[in-house]
């Protein structure tokens, strides 16, 4: 199973109102549960064959991963002011990098025009670089995430003007 068909189905189970939902495989299990708010909580556990562990190792299990709390009542002003640009969300947890290389130029900047399927950022996760691309196309109204900085899944990257 690889991290779309895990995004999918967290979006599923969100939609769907169910409680909670456990799926396993043979070398994974998830678990997704959702809160009150409709946000899903996730937890991961890999689970290694029997032969592969060492005879002294103690179990390892993930740790649930927490929803985001929701946000203040006193931040609704500000949506307001950006409810005419476009999101561009994380579609994965990960690492957010602004630039390909450390030694190379950003790939965008607060004014830049993009067109739709331009690469505007990356994410790593488990040691893979993914390229992140425009789903529309405008001008870069503002950067919402600094470089270096861990991201969670559906979380807003940019805020993109399409006009």
């Amino acid at each position: 199973m690889d991290i779309r068909e895990i995004q999918n189905l967290i979006k599923f189970v969100a939609k769907s109102g169910a409680t909670e939902v456990k799926l396993e495989m043979d070398d994974f299990k998830i678990t997704i549960k959702t809160t009150e708010a409709g946000a899903a909580e996730t937890t991961y556990i890999q689970q290694m064959p029997m032969q592969a562990m060492p005879q002294m190792a103690a179990p390892v299990a993930a740790a649930p991963v927490s929803a985001a709390p929701a946000a203040p009542v006193a931040a609704a002003p500000a949506a307001d002011d950006n409810s005419k640009y476009i999101t561009i969300k994380s579609p994965m947890i990960g690492t957010f990098y602004r630039k390909p290389s450390p030694d190379k130029p950003t790939f965008v900047e607060v004014g830049s025009t993009i067109s739709k399927g331009d690469v505007v950022c990356v994410i790593e996760a488990m040691k893979l670089f993914n390229e992140i691309e425009a789903e529309v196309s405008g001008k870069i109204v503002k950067v919402l995430v600094d470089d270096a900085s861990p991201v969670e899944f559906d979380q807003p990257l940019f805020l993109v003007d399409p006009s």
